[in-house]
């Protein structure tokens, strides 16, 4: 006969390996499927091109507060992140102001801008961190880190 010492360590182990067998959702590997906006065919570059970008350009700022990037992960106010049209994603990336020299880095997990002219859409956050929320518009830098997450990632 199982006593109740006996029944609540069968149960207690009976959890634990159910719990180290469970499957958390983890984001596996990179987005870089090719897509079309508008009539316009975007090619996201390759992990090895984005690890080596840099970029010089304009820089705006959004607010996506609860919407779903496009990597399917929920954006929130506070956050430090962008969009950019070919990186693949996600991706991180430091960006500086050419105008007073501040950085950040941002996870790029979006696309867009899709105005012409522009180089990556910011957070209001990242704008922020940068000094250029009251402007709209900023040059900057734009070097990226790291692509990918967790077991995914790569970096120079």
């Amino acid at each position: 006969m199982m006593t109740r010492r006996s029944a609540l360590a069968l149960l207690f182990t009976g959890l634990l390996l159910t719990a180290c067998g469970q499957s958390f959702p983890v984001y596996k590997g990179y987005k870089m499927s090719p897509y079309t906006l508008g009539g316009n065919r975007f090619v996201p570059m390759s992990i090895p091109q984005a690890l080596r970008y840099k970029a010089e350009g304009i820089a705006s700022h959004y607010e996506a507060d609860g919407a779903i990037g496009a990597i399917g992960q929920k954006l929130h106010s506070g956050q430090l992140y962008a969009a950019h049209r070919t990186l693949p994603l996600p991706c991180r990336a430091r960006i500086t102001n050419l105008q007073n020299g501040r950085s950040c880095v941002v996870r790029i997990a979006d696309r867009g801008p899709y105005i012409a002219g522009r180089l990556i859409d910011l957070s209001t956050a990242a704008a922020e961190e940068l000094g250029f929320r009251h402007h709209g518009l900023q040059r900057v830098r734009v070097e990226v880190l790291s692509v990918g997450d967790g077991p995914y990632m790569r970096t120079l």
